[in-house]
């Protein structure tokens, strides 16, 4: 059974950082991507940041670019989610996927989703 178990949530000022961790399990982790979605209160779930096991490549919305890092540690198989100069607008639940092909991620209809973890930015 494939299990994505996100912690680092939280409550932090503008201006500070946070780190979401995913832990995976129930699947082959080198094989797959990885990736961070949120949905703040009356929107849509978008994407911000994807990571392909295979390459590493990685990708970025551009709402994000500069203060969020992706990074996997495969050996953990865990993905994490660096985010720096937080805003109030970043204050959203995330949520991690998984999907074997970085391009399912890309156009949000990954196969596999975790539960999210809260994260409020306040002024």
């Amino acid at each position: 059974e494939v299990q994505l178990v996100e912690s680092g949530g939280g409550l932090v000022q503008a201006g500070g950082s946070l780190r979401l961790s995913c832990a995976a399990s129930g699947f082959t982790f080198d094989d797959y991507a990885i990736g961070w979605f949120r949905q703040a209160p009356g929107k849509e779930r978008g994407g911000v940041s994807c990571i392909s096991s295979r390459d590493d490549s990685t990708y970025y919305a551009d709402s994000v670019k500069g203060r969020f890092t992706i990074s996997s540690d495969n050996a953990k198989n865990t993905v994490y989610l660096q985010m720096n100069s937080l805003k109030p607008e970043d204050t959203a639940v995330y949520y991690c996927a998984a999907d074997r092909y970085s391009h399912s991620l890309r156009v949000g209809v990954p196969d596999h989703w975790g539960q999210g973890t809260q994260v409020t930015v306040s002024s």
